[in-house]
């Protein structure tokens, strides 16, 4: 086999995957790599079904590369930030005062910050991954999204990983799937514990399943519109309360504020899994890079210097150190799972808090159920006959069949900090922080055993010692949080129950 002729074989082999996953209705209903119409405006292919009978529901992503990103409107510089701010805003943010307290007023500052380079450094080697792929792709003017990424790398990479490629993209599949929806069984918590608290002030005490169940309707509703342009308004409502919210949880954190000396500087070795777990959960917004980047006016923009990703998650990194920072400094070892716990429950303006970020997270449920469910759907009608005569209802179906797994799970585990801690330690780890270094070590690889030739290029170049030890010390991290943070966060949950 010549050096030449095997990345031919490789490339080959990405399109025959390509135009099968789209034969079999396994891409992303939204990001169609073959519909070049589709793909351009976000339509959807032809009779507006894809080839397994589902709706391709433009509102599904668009060509924005599916996980819900509409580019029927393509978005600018400060749309996308703002997407950016939605994506990782929510109970994690709320959650960084007690991750604060399990790591410590000095030491949980500088982690967090280093954190979330790594995590910005990871992003950007998947945006790399996928630009590589796709040039190696010349039916798609669009990037494939996180899955497709990870199984075409495998696939173009050496041999001996090429088997590997489909059970890749499924592990994927699974770890954005399981993530989502951890993040909606965190959402009936922490909706539940706020609203107890107004409940309780005003004489109406009731158990926190009963809150949960209270809510099961409202936050069911908006699950089964299925068309996602239908809920760019749940976007619009869940930004301004989330932004009011963390305004005015700041604005109560840093009245009289006691000195820095009055805290753990260091919490202890036992309680740092916890800090890492909630962290990495509060950073997860990986999975919407790529269709960001897909979604925008201009793509070039979004991995820049000074792009969309290096500057909004900046702002989101600054967000998260600075309200975990006063959050811990004013309540100390009092800080609840959401700092909205910790602000007074006698006064007007903290009651309207609570009731503005539970109705922002309560939208936000919708919007991160409908990631996993156009994820899961297209498997389930696959197999059940039914569904592919009566595809809505079956829709429908598995969308309340899903919200009511999120609610069990949510009955069944009250400590919602630990449970924050779980799905970080299990699920965001291996997104952020394990796939994203591999894709970079096996692509380096694929080029130093197949270099292509190219006119003014020179030979391809072994992958350097500092990228094996960059990725090595990334990996070694993950797994310390896989670890440790798992074992941590299910002592805790067990210790609750």
């Amino acid at each position: 086999m010549t050096a030449t002729s095997e990345p031919q074989q490789a490339i080959d082999r990405l399109a025959a995957i390509q135009k099968s996953q789209v034969n079999a209705g396994q891409v992303n209903q939204a990001f169609e790599l073959n519909d070049v119409e589709g793909a351009k405006n976000g339509s959807p292919s032809e009779g507006g079904k894809t080839q397994n009978g589902i709706p391709s529901d433009s509102g599904g992503g668009g060509g924005g590369g599916g996980h819900g990103i509409d580019s029927d409107h393509p978005t600018n510089y400060l749309e996308t930030i703002m997407h950016i701010f939605k994506g990782n805003v929510g109970p994690g943010l709320y959650a960084m005062g007690q991750a604060f307290y399990n790591g410590g007023i000095l030491v949980s500052p500088i982690l967090t910050v280093l954190l979330g380079v790594t995590c910005i450094h990871s992003q950007h080697l998947l945006l790399i991954a996928s630009k590589k792929i796709k040039s190696k792709l010349p039916a798609s003017n669009k990037y494939p999204d996180f899955a497709e990424t990870v199984e075409l790398c495998f696939e173009y990479g050496p041999v001996r990983f090429q088997r590997w490629s489909r059970a890749m993209r499924l592990a994927v599949n699974i770890f954005i799937c399981v993530t989502q929806l951890g993040f909606c069984t965190v959402y009936f918590g922490f909706i539940s514990n706020n609203l107890k608290q107004i409940y309780d002030f005003y004489g109406i005490h009731l158990d926190i399943r009963l809150h949960m169940l209270i809510i099961l309707v409202p936050i069911l509703l908006p699950s089964l519109i299925r068309n996602f342009k239908y809920l760019a308004w749940c976007m619009t409502l869940a930004n301004a309360c989330m932004i009011l919210g963390i305004c005015i949880t700041a604005y109560y954190a840093v009245q009289d504020l006691p000195a820095i000396s009055e805290r753990n500087y260091f919490s202890s070795w036992h309680q740092l899994p916890l800090y890492f777990g909630t962290a990495i959960f509060a950073f997860e917004g990986i999975a919407l890079v790529l269709p960001l980047q897909n979604a925008m006016k201009t793509p070039e923009d979004f991995g820049r210097p000074l792009g969309v990703l290096n500057v909004g998650m900046a702002i989101v990194t600054f967000i998260f150190t600075g309200l975990g920072f006063v959050g811990y400094l004013k309540w100390g070892d009092d800080v609840k799972s959401s700092l909205t716990l910790n602000i007074p429950h006698d006064e007007i303006l903290a009651q309207s808090v609570k009731v503005m970020v539970s109705f922002g997270i309560l939208l936000g449920y919708a919007l991160q159920f409908f990631i996993a469910i156009q994820i899961m759907l297209p498997s389930v009608v696959k197999k059940i006959n039914f569904g592919k005569n009566h595809p809505v209802l079956v829709d429908l179906a598995f969308r309340t069949f899903m919200v009511l797994v999120t609610f069990a799970i949510a009955e069944s585990i009250l400590n919602v900090g630990a449970l924050i801690s779980l799905i970080g330690a299990l699920c965001s780890t291996s997104l952020a922080l394990v796939f994203p270094p591999i894709l970079e070590l096996i692509l380096g690889l694929a080029e130093k055993e197949c270099p292509v030739e190219a006119p003014g290029a020179g030979p391809s170049s072994s992958i350097s010692v500092f990228v094996w030890t960059k990725n090595i010390l990334i990996l070694l991290l993950a797994s310390f949080i896989f670890v440790t943070g798992t074992i941590e966060s299910l002592g805790a949950i067990r210790h609750l129950q």
